[in-house]
């Protein structure tokens, strides 16, 4: 055995230098000259501040190619906001100032500190004298890539200047030391500066720290203000009146940085012909589910007079996804960082691929609305020109701009409507149409003021599948047939609603609705 224990060791130590030399050269900002240092392959340390000043050797990390670059690819984008490097290539660290540099040794060499994941020193990356810091792989999993990455995240941030975030309940008392961040699923979100193991969505914070619940930090201010680096220069203007980058019609993905809260980025796309598109806005993230990704995406259409047309900005999803049909012309679209149901937008941000693709020319060459108030009664005409018969059209109105509900749907060969709106303000209008071989193509939007005035309950007088009652508060409703006999009952809210009628067969019926301070009843026919 005592033979075979020396050609062993040079056998594993040579397999241990080739894993050294095969480690994956990454940087994430090659041209910056601050550096953090994710050293993978071992370490010699020989440190006043360590150990007590005794020298001692960390082991390599002994991860996977595919692990490294997990691990790269998480703490990058944390630090993608800001000017600086972070890479695994030895060269590029050394090349660094000394006071613009920290590295970080990724080893399971865990023994001569006990009970963390990492440790670092407060400030470090400024000192000038290569202290190091590290994060410990064997209590982190172990080996687990996005604990290691979290750990590498929070570790160089103690270096770069920053405390812990903490959590206290509505009284100031303090709950945990390391504020563990709060929901579930892909935006779940944690500060990096807490416990950030746990969540998907993880970010810089201001808030409060171990020293008392007013005593906050910024960390965003602090990392670019006390370490001779700053935000990363924007990439795209943020200002559509001026200039703007081009989005291709070929799907190919343009890459950005939102890198402040403030920060916007505009971009333009032209359309020759009427077109079916799909829009993809998507944050960087280490897989196809949006692990982590720290960028919410908000998105903000125009059309070409500047006008905000409708904002995209899904609760549930980090994702901007857009399939609709435009008519020919320039369009904007602006790419914001937003916040969500767990954290705001402060630290939403992180790079993105924004891209666009055409499904073919429409059928439907023009679509437009018009429309006007008269004695409280709103009436909306429309023309479509169209290669194609239409086969149904939809008016749709809104509160907001933003989310619209169906007023009517309409055969065809109809081309206008009209009716008392229930509710007061101004209403935004839009007709969708379709034929037999295209998706929902929209018009363009009007405005009408609306009084309100009318009667308690509009319904149509001709019923096709689905009775439709537009009403100004919530309501009760019997349905009975011309001889008074019940159909049914049901209950509906202020707004549009709808009775289904399918079932019923072509014929006379009486609807009678009843709410806290009115009571209406009409006929009706089914067709």
């Amino acid at each position: 055995m005592k033979k075979l224990t020396a050609p062993l060791l040079l056998l594993l130590t040579f397999i241990t230098s080739l894993n050294a030399y095969s480690l994956p050269n990454l940087n994430s900002l090659s041209t910056a000259s601050a550096t953090i240092y994710l050293d993978f392959d071992g370490h010699n340390v020989n440190s006043a501040y360590w150990n007590g000043g005794v020298a001692f050797t960390c082991a390599p990390a002994g991860m996977t190619d595919g692990q490294i670059t997990e691990i790269f690819n998480r703490v990058a984008e944390d630090y993608r906001p800001f000017d600086i490097n972070i890479t695994t290539e030895l060269t590029k660290f050394l090349a660094a100032p000394l006071s613009k540099r920290i590295r970080l040794v990724i080893t399971p060499t865990s023994s001569w500190f006990a009970g963390v994941g990492g440790v670092s020193f407060t400030g470090s990356f400024k000192w000038g004298d290569d202290t190091p810091a590290f994060v410990f792989t064997d209590r982190l999993g172990p080996n687990n890539a996005k604990m290691v990455a979290e750990c590498c995240s929070h570790e160089s941030g103690h270096s770069v200047g920053l405390s812990h975030q903490s959590k206290y309940d509505g009284t100031c008392n303090l709950t945990a030391t390391y504020n563990d961040g709060i929901g579930t699923g892909v935006n779940a979100w944690a500060p990096i500066m807490g416990n950030s193991y746990y969540r998907n969505m993880t970010g810089w914070n201001d808030g409060p720290t171990p020293y008392g619940c007013a005593s906050t930090q910024d960390n965003l201010s602090i990392i670019t203000s006390q370490n001779g680096f700053g935000f990363r220069p924007d990439d795209y203007g943020n200002d559509f009146n001026t200039s703007t980058t081009s989005v291709p019609l070929t799907g190919v993905s343009i890459p950005g940085v939102i890198t402040t809260s403030n920060d916007q980025d505009a971009f333009k796309i032209i359309f020759a012909a009427n077109s079916a598109i799909n829009i993809s806005v998507k944050p960087f993230s280490v897989d196809a589910s949006y692990q982590g990704a720290n960028l919410d995406i908000k998105v903000s259409m125009y059309n070409a007079q500047k006008e905000l047309m409708r904002t995209y900005d899904p609760a549930a999803m980090m994702n901007v996804s857009i399939d609709t049909v435009l008519n020919s012309g320039t369009y904007y679209l602006v790419v914001d960082g937003t916040g969500n149901g767990n954290v705001g937008d402060y630290g939403s941000l992180g790079s993105y691929g924004i891209s666009a693709a055409t499904s073919g020319v429409l059928p439907i060459h023009d679509i437009s609305l018009t429309g006007r108030s008269d004695n409280n009664k709103h009436l909306l005409n429309w023309k479509i020109v169209s290669d194609e018969p239409i086969q149904a059209s939809e008016l749709e109105s809104s509160k907001d701009g933003i989310v619209y509900k169906t007023v009517a749907r309409v055969a065809g060969s109809t081309n206008s409507f009209a009716y008392t709106p229930q509710i007061t303000g101004e209403i935004f209008y839009r007709l969708k149409a379709s034929t037999s071989s295209a998706q929902p193509f929209y018009s363009n939007t009007i405005l009408l003021k609306a009084t309100g005035k009318g009667k308690p309950f509009e319904v149509a007088t001709f019923v096709n599948n689905q009775l439709r009652i537009n009403a100004n508060e919530q309501f009760v409703y019997q349905l009975m047939n011309s001889n008074g006999g019940m159909l049914a009952k049901g209950s509906g809210q202020a707004g549009f609603n709808q009775v289904d009628m399918q079932r019923l067969p072509a014929g006379m019926y009486v609807i009678q609705m009843i709410s806290n301070n009115e009571k209406q009843t009409e006929r009706i026919i089914k067709q």
